[in-house]
């Protein structure tokens, strides 16, 4: 899981890709971000997240994605394609039943194991956007 963030991490107004095929859980976490001041642009698969990401990768600050999704790419897919095409660019993978190892990531991203609390999710988010470089968090 990923550890406590220290001061001054949080940076509202950036931009967060999220990619959940769960509609439920999709509006719970850009309603969770959105609270928190940052913009949110919902995916609901990661296919329809490389296409945005293909118009849009300058925009996006961080992307947040579940691993486990129907379509041609998984979650495990899409950070790959993040890391491959944009390594600066952060990424946080989710999951209940997977890992980053377990799934085929390639690149350092943070983790966060489904269930998460909100507090955790947040606190998971701004490691995420202070990393540069190797994200690996448990």
């Amino acid at each position: 899981m990923c550890p406590v963030p220290t001061a001054n991490s949080h940076r509202p107004g950036r931009l967060i890709l999220v990619v959940e095929d769960d509609p439920l859980i999709l509006e719970f976490l850009c309603e969770i971000l959105q609270e928190e001041g940052f913009r949110v642009e919902p995916q609901t698969s990661a296919d329809a997240a490389s296409e945005y990401l293909e118009a849009h990768a300058p925009e996006v600050a961080l992307l947040l994605t579940d691993i486990t999704m129907p379509g041609t790419l998984n979650g495990a897919d899409l950070a790959n394609l993040v890391g491959d095409r944009w390594p600066d660019k952060p990424v946080m993978v989710m999951s209940g039943y997977e890992t980053p190892q377990t799934s085929g990531v390639r690149h350092p991203v943070a983790f966060i194991k489904k269930p998460w609390a909100i507090g955790q999710l947040l606190d998971c988010v701004a490691v995420a956007f202070q990393s540069k470089g190797p994200r690996l968090l448990h």
